[in-house]
């Protein structure tokens, strides 16, 4: 059997594990598997999935409170178990490092997947980036990205233009991704939603990139043109506080829903009847790709790439004007759901095939 390592902060509800976690389910696990060396002390959301599927977990240092035990745990994992295969998920140059801490601990294939397209940490998060690629390129078999803007971000334009980067879609599975109208009742049921009323959604963690700020903005103007208007926010993370301070200076606490974590992804998209995703940056977003597969329209920042309209069904606004963005929420309230599910396999996001690209990248063997 032949055993991957994937070198994450934690197995959360983020999109980059969540796609590890489509893959990771979808795979032939008799003759390939997953393992996920992290450094969240805390249990993650899909650990036990992880370990119910014959997946390790080893739980080493942070990097940026203990550097040097970070190495040495790191160096270790690689070497005592004897993994010939590592996967690095970063969006930074600066996480690349890790990968010339595996080779040198006999790697023999070390990937890179790009996760995003840009960063919130400023001058000096940016320079470690273009640092970190500069020195630790060299160590890198495979470079995989979502979007060619991710690509581009993570590896630079020269590997991009240069095709040393492969696009491996963020895909799902269709059998699970669908629009469910008994699943939107209970899920209204559930939430205290009327059955009639114009919902607004949002999914992501609460963090600077995601822009609830704005969000919340755009959302108050729509509850003015329709009183009847709820925001379900489904997530948490660590501006949770801060968004909801500011829903009660704006008196929305009433419309408002704080869905948390779940893992019932499509039946929550399939009680929205619209999708607000105001981000300042992303890679390919899992959910916008999962919000098509149930046909729900959804309005995106311009900042994100064209890449993700696979089914017409997005439109993109510039960030700033909240009364633009206000406008065109309130006006897909009429929209008719449609079954996309041709168009996204047709476009590559199916994720039984992209299973097999990525055991043939990563194992260089059919799946």
């Amino acid at each position: 059997m032949k055993r991957l390592l994937c070198i994450i902060s934690a197995m959360n509800t983020g999109g980059a594990e969540t796609f590890l976690m489509k893959l990771y389910r979808k795979l032939d696990r008799a003759n390939f598997q997953m393992d996920f060396c992290v450094n969240a002390p805390e249990k993650g959301f899909y650990d036990e999935e992880i370990a119910s599927m014959g997946g390790r977990i080893y739980c080493i240092p942070c990097k940026s409170s203990d550097l040097s035990g970070f190495r040495r745990q790191l160096t270790n994992v690689v070497r005592e178990n004897r993994y010939d295969y590592v996967l690095r998920i970063t969006a930074s140059g600066a996480g690349l490092m890790d990968l010339k801490l595996a080779k040198k601990a006999g790697a023999s294939v070390c990937v890179a997947r790009s996760s995003n397209s840009g960063s919130d940490g400023g001058l000096k998060s940016f320079l470690a980036h273009r640092i970190g690629r500069l020195l630790y390129s060299r160590y890198i078999d495979v470079r995989i990205a979502p979007s060619d803007l991710a690509a581009i971000y993570t590896f630079g334009r020269r590997a991009y233009q240069r095709g040393e980067v492969r696009i491996l879609h963020n895909a799902l599975d269709p059998a699970v991704y669908h629009y469910d109208p008994t699943a939107r009742a209970r899920i209204r049921d559930a939430f205290d939603i009327p059955q009639d009323a114009f919902v607004v959604g949002h999914i992501g963690r609460f963090s600077q990139q995601k822009n609830h700020t704005f969000l919340l903005e755009a959302f108050a103007s729509v509850h003015r043109m329709h009183p009847e208007a709820i925001l379900m926010l489904v997530g948490d993370g660590e501006l949770r506080p801060e968004v909801t301070r500011q829903v009660e200076r704006l008196h929305l606490s009433d419309c408002v829903r704080f869905c948390g974590v779940r893992s019932d992804v499509p039946a929550l998209l399939s009680a929205m009847d619209v999708f607000a995703f105001p981000s300042f940056y992303e890679g390919m977003p899992n959910t916008i790709i999962e919000a098509q597969a149930t046909g729900l329209p959804c309005v995106l920042a311009d900042t994100i790439t064209k890449e993700a309209d696979i089914t017409g069904l997005l439109t993109y606004l510039p960030l700033g004007d909240a009364a633009r963005w206000a406008s065109e929420i309130a006006g897909k309230c009429t929209c008719v759901r449609r079954d996309t599910s041709e168009e996204l396999k047709a476009a590559g996001y199916d994720i039984n095939e992209v299973c097999k690209e990525f055991v043939q990248m990563i194992f260089g063997e059919d799946a």
